[in-house]
């Protein structure tokens, strides 16, 4: 497992060099997003949310399943949020940070912050605990849901704000560089979807600090490392959201929910 590879600063523009480098192996990091005081105020707005979900013994958002699970004293957290920029001021004003539409150019012509597609804005929240329901993701890609669904496979990357410092034995998000040019094949079969959660000797740990930001296309091969340290050392939190493009399709609170979201119970 590799651990050094080049970090940027996002600036007005996204470089030649931030584009290269992202081309080439299908994920990039940026340092310093956001300030401290922004992450304690992200997360302190995600436990308003949580006690509210929890009071209404809410189910699902748009159709998205919310994954509840146990902290380390027992008491029941939620562990992935859906559409939460929909639930809180903050999380909403989050999404109009207008260096998001600087991120729109890796994908170019026709792209848009999915904050009303897929599963919106995402607030994961791993702890190793012995109750937690929620501390790895086996080897996936985002963009098997379009093919699932029979759709055309669409440009899709995933952005990633950290809110925890996540040194590699605290697990957290691997990759493997250079497959989002991979052949449709190896796309559907090169690992077994969320049930393989062993290290690949090629996979790239990103280890973040609080307030960075990533980007991973959807085409590319990545997983959720389990942290090797249990208890309050393990808590990671992180924010997903997706950047699209094609045929806009937002959910709503009639949304179905998907066949393969029914089979979330694999996912642990």
């Amino acid at each position: 497992m590799e651990n050094s590879y080049v970090k940027f600063t996002l600036g007005n523009e996204i470089t030649t060099e931030q584009k290269d480098f992202f081309n080439q192996n299908g994920f990039i990091h940026f340092k310093n997003f956001i300030k401290q005081e922004t992450v304690n105020d992200i997360v302190n707005a995600s436990l308003q949310v949580q006690q509210k979900w929890i009071t209404e013994e809410k189910i699902k958002v748009n159709g998205i399943p919310i994954k509840y699970g146990k902290d380390l004293d027992g008491t029941p957290i939620v562990q992935r949020f859906a559409f939460i920029n929909q639930h809180h001021p903050v999380f909403s004003e989050l999404t109009h940070d207008p260096r998001f539409t600087v991120l729109l150019d890796l994908i170019g012509k026709n792209a848009r912050l999915g904050t009303e597609e897929k599963d919106g804005m995402v607030f994961n929240h791993y702890v190793n605990g012995l109750d937690s329901k929620f501390t790895q993701m086996g080897w996936h890609t985002d963009g098997l849901r379009d093919i699932f669904q029979g759709q055309k496979l669409n440009p899709m990357l995933n952005v990633g704000i950290h809110l925890s410092n996540v040194a590699p034995e605290n697990g957290g998000l691997r990759v493997l560089a250079g497959t989002h040019k991979q052949s449709l094949y190896n796309m559907l079969f090169r690992k077994k979807y969320f049930l393989d959660n062993k290290a690949d000797a090629q996979e790239i740990a990103i280890a973040p600090e609080a307030g960075d930001l990533t980007i991973h296309d959807g085409r590319l091969w990545h997983r959720v490392a389990q942290s090797t340290v249990a208890g309050e050392a393990s808590r990671r939190r992180v924010i997903y959201i997706p950047i699209i493009a094609g045929k806009y399709e937002p959910k709503t609170e009639k949304s179905p929910t998907a066949l393969y979201q029914r089979f979330a119970g694999l996912v642990k």
